[in-house]
Parts: structure tokens; C-alpha cells; sequence
């Protein structure tokens, strides 16, 4: 049914234990370990971008909070209305809830791919494979892209004297199957009981890295506090309860995973952290650069108008633009030119003054 995801799985399987088994060994347990390892790394980067659009959009809905419980207080009584209001606040900040939820729900099917293709080399129980198949018959069957010798390679592969194939619940009977030295439960658990714990202690802080950074009010979220108590313990927890019954390459996918989202979301907050101080330190020199010098008194509209317009003569007499002042309009007029209409001629004026002198 999941076919379209366990075949591309396989593939990047295969292609990492080509790699590792080409210098240390196609039976070597650290070429198969390491195969599993950058499986996870590589689906991972491939999750790399919807993990980041994801963190950004949590992000912006913690910004988005406020304004978005003033609207739920405001159309509490109708739900319509609210909608339609969220759906314009959205819109205006180019919010998309959906990528909250895209990284889940892409991560979903390939690590269930990936738990499938990895529990189908050893299918020994119910529900995988053949009913009651044999280690000794299921060396035989090919595995997705695998060759029925690849699956024997990876039966065969031991990581410091356990096989990666088996886990601590693994009966005796079958524990033979895998060829001499026989393992033991003890061997085994020698390997799965530090995988495990480092699994469930990277879990929890990868839990606590993401609780940190939640803002107050989400914190404050009954449902929130509910989650962050889960993932804190319940979830490392389960990893120690379930790891006895996880073959060894299982619980070194869940470490290599572990690694993984550690790194991943300190470089990712830190980058972010970066761009959202850029931004504060670009607003505050906007800010800076239009805030009145130190000691200068406020003007006002109309000071400003006429400061301007000051300041425009200074610059305009600075280039030499104005022309020089204007005379009275007697010395500005041509002999015998015609006064304008209205105006009181000049010239009789200067006559009357010289005779009465």
C-alpha cells in the first residue's frame, strides 16, 4: 500500500551501504550502522526547508497572539465572523497555518516508511512478512530494492558482537539462527541499553530546547502545559520502556534521529534569532535617524513651513539663481513707455516738484 515510500527508502538505504560496505565490509555491523545513521540524516535534509517554514510559522502565530485572542473576545458569540476576521488577519501577514502541521504530517509516513523497511529485513513475528517465517527462509526472500544477499548481509552484521538485526526480547531459539559466536541476551543488551539511553535523554532535551523557547502565553495554555509535561518525560520514558522490544538498528535510527533535531533546531533558532535582531537593530537606526537631535526644540507646522521655505532662498541665492533687487518701477521703466491701467504716471510728478521749487 505504502509502496510509493518504502521503495524510495530502500533505495537511499542501499545506496549508503554501497558506500560504507565498499571500504569496511558489506557484512561489517559499523557499514550497516552507518547506512542507517545516513538514511535518517539524509530523509532529514530533505525535511530540512518545510522544518524551517514550520518553525517560522510558529514564530509568527506567537506574534499573532495577542491580536488573535482580541479577536476571539471580541466575536465570541459569533463564530463566523471570527472566522472570517482570522482568515483577513492571516491574509495581511501572510500567515499559513497550514505549514504548523506540514513537517508532521511529511515526517509521518517516511519514518513509518523507514521502521518498515528496516523491521522487514528481519521478519521473524506476526504482522511482518510471512507468518512464522525462519531467520534461516527470510535470508533467502529479497527485500524491497535488497537482493536476498543484502538481507543476509544485514543478518549477519554484528555491532560489537550484536546483531543489529535482533533486540532484547529476541527469543533463544532464534538467537541461534544467527550463527556462531550464538549472542546472547546479555550481549545484546550490552548494546540496546546505551543506544536507549542516549536515545531517551536526547529526546527529553530536544523536548526542553523546544519548551524553552515557547512564549508565556503559550506556556501559560493549559493544553500546552499538558503537551510540554508529555514530551519532557512520558515521551523519553517510553522510549526506555519500548527500547527492549526494538532491534538494535531501530534504536540506532532513533538515536541518529535524536542527533539530528538536536543541531538542527539550535542552528535553526540561531539563525532566526540573527535575522529577527537584524531587523530590531535596522528599525531602531530608521527610528534613530528621523528623532529630533538632542537639545533642538520641537517646530511647528508653521515654523517648519517657513524654515523650509528659508532654507530653500539660502540654497537658491548659494547657486546664484536670484536675480538682483528690483528698483522702483520708475528706474525699471523705458522712456516713453506707456504707464500701466490704473497706475499714476510717474513723470508728472518729478515736473510739478521742480517747479514749485
Amino acid at each position: 500500500m505504502l509502496d510509493f515510500i518504502y521503495y524510495p527508502v530502500s533505495w537511499i538505504l542501499w545506496v549508503w551501504h554501497k558506500v560504507f560496505g565498499s571500504f569496511l565490509g558489506a557484512d561489517n555491523g559499523f557499514a550497516w550502522a552507518l547506512s542507517v545513521m545516513f538514511l535518517v540524516f539524509t530523509l532529514r535534509a530533505i525535511l530540512y526547508v518545510p522544518f524551517v517554514k514550520q518553525v517560522r510559522t510558529t514564530r509568527q502565530m506567537q506574534e499573532l497572539q495577542p491580536q488573535i485572542k482580541a479577536l476571539q473576545k471580541k466575536y465570541a458569540n459569533d463564530r463566523q465572523r471570527m472566522a472570517l476576521e482570522m482568515q483577513k488577519l492571516q491574509k495581511e501577514h501572510g500567515f499559513n497555518p497550514l505549514m504548523g502541521c506540514l513537517p508532521v504530517l511529511l515526517q509521518a509516513p517516511v519514518f513509518i516508511g523507514l521502521f518498515h523497511v528496516l523491521r522487514s529485513f528481519n521478519r521473524t513475528g506476526e504482522g511482518f512478512g510471512q507468518l512464522g517465517m525462519s531467520i534461516e527462509e527470510n535470508a533467502n526472500t529479497p527485500n524491497y530494492v535488497f537482493s536476498a544477499a543484502d538481507v543476509q548481509s544485514f543478518l549477519d552484521a554484528r555491532l560489537f558482537g550484536a546483531p543489529i538485526a535482533a533486540a532484547m526480547t529476541t527469543p533463544k531459539a532464534q538467537l541461534a539462527a544467527y550463527g556462531e559466536p550464538i549472542p546472547t541476551i546479555w550481549t545484546i543488551a550490552a548494546v540496546a541499553i546505551p543506544l536507549m539511553i542516549i536515545a531517551s535523554v536526547a529526546t527529553h532535551f530536544n523536548s526542553r530546547a523546544s519548551v524553552a523557547r515557547q512564549s508565556e502565553a503559550a506556556a501559560a495554555n493549559p493544553q500546552a502545559a499538558i503537551m510540554n509535561k508529555l514530551s519532557l518525560w512520558v515521551f523519553p520514558l517510553g522510549v526506555l520502556v519500548g527500547g527492549p522490544f526494538l532491534m538494535i538498528a531501530i534504536l540506532l535510527y532513533w538515536v541518529s534521529n535524536n542527533i539530528w533535531t538536536y543541531a538542527q533546531q539550535h542552528l535553526v533558532f540561531r539563525r532566526i534569532d540573527a535575522e529577527e535582531e537584524e531587523k530590531k537593530a535596522k528599525a531602531l537606526e530608521r527610528r534613530a535617524e528621523n528623532a529630533p537631535k538632542p537639545g533642538a526644540k520641537p517646530v511647528s507646522g508653521k515654523k517648519a513651513k517657513g524654515a523650509a521655505a528659508k532654507a530653500t532662498d539660502s540654497s537658491d541665492v548659494a547657486s546664484g539663481e536670484v536675480s538682483a533687487p528690483e528698483t522702483s518701477s520708475s528706474a525699471q521703466a523705458a522712456p516713453g513707455a506707456k504707464p500701466k491701467p490704473g497706475a499714476k504716471p510717474q513723470g508728472n510728478r518729478g515736473k510739478n516738484t521742480k517747479r514749485k521749487r
